[in-house]
């Protein structure tokens, strides 16, 4: 696969887009390929050919899928599940995939919401009752939110927001999320239990969880069978995680008091047993289908396709082994990424150690992005590979590269440093100033301070006067001229090194001219692309 770092990419919408999604890719100098409806044989044409994929929840992106794609970048979610993505597949081959996991947040919860409602006044059914002639007010007398117990399965963004909802109608609220800690559930206001508690507590249960093979039938029979008689249930995240044969088991007993569905195991669903029972409440999976979340999804998806297409850090890349980018690492991202290609020329090939140290302010941060980053660099400039923040860690265990990270709360006269170090070769950058620029401050442990630049070269030699004088007179006579340079000369002053920047490239045949000089030791050339 070949990354592109044209301006142009071609991408490709496989399903239906709001308009300011599409315009928005379109403004970024792409070329958008609108074809809805493909069968699996055409996307596997057609994924040849494009750089970008953009689906919904329709679109099957399997390993077949995949394997077809010779220039893909990105493939693109315009929502938040991914069960239809192969996302092993797509890391393997170095392809990013992307979501917006916020596009929806707020319609899924205000569904959730009116699901729980509609459940708790049965409004459905009295509605259909009513166009049918039928006048029934005790049959379908109903039960207040007010002070009944709601289990929250998945305290993440739209459970969050379904329980500061439900607080309002007075409902006591408690929740199942091991990855939550009792401090942050107990901020919102949130009692955290395991999962069998909160389903024995509960008078209603909403379910906020991914599909996961660890989240499939979480709510299985024995869970039902132990919960409090009479719970209603509404499920407005992913089909299968509840067991629907034991749900139609506990509706048909009693046990389970009714049910608010949005999603099945299978979808689409036009005919379900659960469909029989008076007491559930069904829609088509409605969670994110309002205009408001549509527009979301579709610009949020975009924005993410063009940041992924320039080569950038993309912050809902599901497989990026980064949790995310701090907002104060965000200039560095460059800066890593710099190190780690002037490192790839400097070593001339991949070291089989590298230790990473992140030194001053930058050790209170998770700096792993800032890591991937550095081995980006790394390897796009040292290997053939096509190079990502997505498979830098494959590709790194596949070269045999060790890498150890490490944090020191000293960075010497800078307030941030990255060191980057390897058998014979060690290299450290940094941001200066007002404008946070980025320099290179040690190289093979000679304090220096020079920009990075497309060219440079790095000349090793005995600290005796005219040494300056004749790299320079070489580089003239060559018609290069310098645009920046610093002098570090080493501990023992017997030897010094010169890091110069040009204006073009250094021809092996002034290489060759420069350590043929006396008093050259060695000369490496650095590039950054």
């Amino acid at each position: 696969m070949v990354h592109t770092s044209a301006k142009t990419s071609k991408i490709l919408v496989t399903e239906k887009l709001s308009a300011s999604g599409i315009e928005l890719m379109q403004k970024g100098g792409h070329e958008v390929d609108i074809r809805l409806s493909m069968s699996n044989e055409q996307l596997m044409e057609a994924v040849k050919k494009i750089n970008a994929l953009v689906i919904r929840s329709s679109t099957k992106v399997t390993k077949e899928v995949i394997d077809c794609a010779d220039a893909l970048v990105v493939i693109g979610r315009a929502g938040v599940g991914l069960d239809n993505v192969d996302i092993k597949a797509a890391t393997a081959k170095g392809i990013m995939v992307v979501n917006a996991p916020e596009s929806n947040i707020l319609s899924a919860a205000e569904h959730a919401m009116a699901l729980m409602l509609a459940l708790a006044r049965n409004i459905p059914q009295a509605h259909s009752s009513l166009l049918q002639g039928e006048w029934e007010r005790s049959k379908w007398e109903g039960v207040e939110l007010f002070e009944k117990t709601l289990g929250i399965v998945g305290l993440g963004k739209v459970g969050t927001l379904v329980g500061k909802r439900a607080m309002s109608f007075g409902m006591k609220i408690v929740a199942y999320d091991p990855y939550i800690t009792a401090a942050k559930s107990s901020k919102l206001g949130i009692e955290l239990m395991d999962l069998g508690d909160l389903m024995a507590l509960s008078d209603f249960v909403t379910i906020h969880l991914p599909k996961t093979p660890e989240t499939i039938n979480i709510i299985n029979a024995d869970l039902l069978a132990a919960s409090k008689r009479g719970i209603r249930i509404i499920n407005t995240a992913r089909g299968g995680l509840i067991d629907e044969v034991a749900l139609c088991d506990c509706l048909r007993s009693g046990q389970v008091g009714g049910a608010g569905l949005d999603v099945f195991e299978t979808e689409p669903c036009v005919d379900s047993p659960l469909f029989k029972f008076p007491n559930v409440i069904v829609t088509p999976h409605l969670g994110a289908s309002t205009k408001e979340a549509q527009d979301k999804a579709g610009i949020d998806i975009a924005k993410q396709i063009l940041l992924a297409l320039k080569g950038d850090f993309v912050p809902f890349a599901v497989n990026v082994a980064a949790t995310g980018l701090e907002e104060p690492l965000k200039p560095f991202l460059p800066l890593a990424e710099q190190i780690g290609r002037l490192f790839g020329s400097l070593y001339e090939g991949v070291p089989d150690k590298l230790e990473i140290e992140y030194a001053g302010e930058l050790k209170n941060f998770d700096t792993k992005i800032l890591t991937l980053a550095v081995l980006k660099g790394l390897f796009a400039i040292s290997t053939q590979e096509p190079v990502s923040y997505v498979n830098a860690p494959q590709l790194a265990k596949e070269l045999g590269v060790e890498i150890k990270e490490a944090t020191t709360d000293t960075a010497r006269d800078y307030v941030n440093l990255i060191t980057l170090r390897a058998p014979n070769h060690c290299l450290a950058g940094t941001l200066t100033g007002l404008q946070s620029e980025p320099r290179i401050v040690m190289l093979d442990d000679h304090r220096i301070e020079v920009p990075p630049a497309q060219n440079m070269l790095v000349v090793r030699n005995d600290d005796s006067p005219g040494m300056i004088g004749l790299v320079g007179t070489v580089l003239g006579n060559a018609g290069i001229s310098i645009s920046s340079m610093a002098v570090g000369p080493s501990s023992s002053g017997k030897t010094a090194l010169m890091v110069l920047s040009t204006n073009k490239p250094v021809s092996a045949k002034i290489l060759s001219q420069l350590e043929s000089a006396k008093g050259i030791l060695q000369v490496h050339s650095l590039r950054l692309s």
